[in-house]
């Protein structure tokens, strides 16, 4: 079983992730605003779905590597340390940037659950960024690895659910803060980068 911390520790960073503007907590927040809570709740449950479909391919693809060689470790961790560091960078550039809103208006609701999925399942940045994310809090000395990945995707998906559901809960307030509030995005934003940084920073010094 994962140590204490190391859960606490993924939790806070996941929540961290969930709460930083981006397509899926803005459309989100327009889907609640123009078609009401359940619409919104539609889209989490589909995006949820695609995560779920992500960790699964994350268990797959970190359990060969785990059994490989030490080139195919070291890559991961050149290409998973690279996509981190260029999030920061993104994320750091972005504090002063202004929300868009997407005027997209879906009345279908087994349509948006469609689409939540869709939208996950074929971003392969989502598959990159868990396969550099999720080793980082997993101990090989203490059991199964793919066990561990799964309860550290379940707590990813819990923490997506809870951020979404506030969104979309409190869209009113929530729309009115972002969008005008410069200071509290680059607040979010840098130290969300800085915590790219960090997991970067380990993934290099991690040894096979």
């Amino acid at each position: 079983m994962l140590e204490i911390d190391s859960l606490i520790a993924f939790f806070t960073a996941s929540i961290l992730l969930a709460l930083i503007p981006g397509p899926d907590n803005i459309y989100v927040l327009t889907q609640s605003i123009m078609q009401g809570k359940k619409a919104a709740f539609m889209i989490i449950f589909g995006l949820c779905t695609g995560l779920l479909f992500h960790t699964l391919m994350v268990v797959i693809g970190v359990s060969l590597i785990f059994q490989t060689s030490l080139f195919a470790f070291t890559l991961l961790k050149i290409v998973g340390a690279t996509y981190l560091l260029y999030l920061a960078w993104q994320l750091f550039r972005s504090s002063n940037s202004k929300l868009k809103f997407n005027k997209n208006i879906l009345v279908d609701y087994k349509k948006l659950y469609l689409k939540g999925i869709f939208m996950n399942i074929t971003n392969p940045k989502v598959f990159i960024f868990f396969l550099a994310f999720f080793p980082q809090f997993t101990n090989e000395k203490i059991g199964n690895i793919n066990l561990q990945i799964l309860i550290l995707g379940l707590l990813f998906i819990i923490s997506t659910i809870l951020v979404f559901g506030l969104i979309a809960i409190f869209s009113s307030t929530l729309s009115k803060f972002f969008t005008n509030s410069i200071l509290a995005q680059k607040i979010l934003n840098r130290l969300t980068s800085f915590i790219f940084l960090a997991l970067a920073i380990k993934l290099v010094i991690t040894k096979q």
